[in-house]
């Protein structure tokens, strides 16, 4: 009886109740701006900016070890002119298997002829470089790599966790629903019948009562 008195005192905690629901509310925010994130990138192929900024994720492991596939990276428009020989652009390309796709690479060449530069990049774990790019295929230097989201994003890359952190936290909510009106139900009928108790003992107290006047 003791530990089920603790186990009960531990689920009406209010605030352990209050730290769970941040708690799945950060996660739930979290995982929708990743599915956010992966919808945006396939509808616009990132040409959608904001102020210049974009977030993506990774597609392929040509980046490895520096990024992994699903890691969500932040990249920003600069000018052409200030990007160097080691930076990591987003480009569009236009030859090739390149052709409209967007890609993550590193700058290993720059050059610049009539006021015009041309860059040449490849991607770290891959043995051949790319084609080369002109200025205006590139959409961005990566600013920063988010760890968290990253993270979350292998996560529901796998079909069994994503249906784990979406599906099931929503079963559970809706069970918790259930319960909460089949005891409300409950609640009104013991109510009901203690009213009921309560009209029984005050018309048995009226009856005693007429019984004794008549006396």
């Amino acid at each position: 009886m003791e530990v089920r008195e603790k186990i009960e005192k531990v689920k009406n905690n209010k605030a352990l109740k209050l730290i769970g629901n941040i708690l799945y509310t950060i996660v739930f925010i979290l995982v929708l701006l990743v599915l956010i994130v992966a919808i945006l990138q396939r509808a616009s192929n990132n040409t959608l900016s904001l102020k210049g900024y974009r977030i993506f994720s990774v597609a392929t492991g040509s980046m490895v070890p520096k990024y992994n596939v699903s890691d969500v990276l932040l990249s920003k428009e600069i000018d052409v002119k200030d990007i160097q020989v080691g930076d990591d652009v987003v480009y569009i390309g236009k030859e090739g298997s390149f052709k409209n796709r967007v890609v993550t690479h590193q700058v290993i060449s720059k050059t610049e002829q009539d006021r015009k530069y041309k860059f040449i990049t490849k991607g770290i774990a891959n043995t051949e470089e790319d084609p080369e790019i002109d200025g205006d295929q590139i959409l961005g230097k990566i600013q920063y790599k988010f760890k968290i989201l990253s993270l979350i994003g292998k996560m529901i890359s796998n079909v069994y966790i994503f249906y784990f952190m979406i599906f099931v936290p929503i079963a559970i909510i809706i069970v918790k629903q259930i319960i909460v009106v089949i005891k409300s139900g409950k609640n009104d009928e013991e109510d009901e019948d203690e009213n009921e108790d309560e009209d029984e003992n005050e018309d048995e107290d009226d009856n005693e009562d007429n019984e004794n006047k008549e006396k």
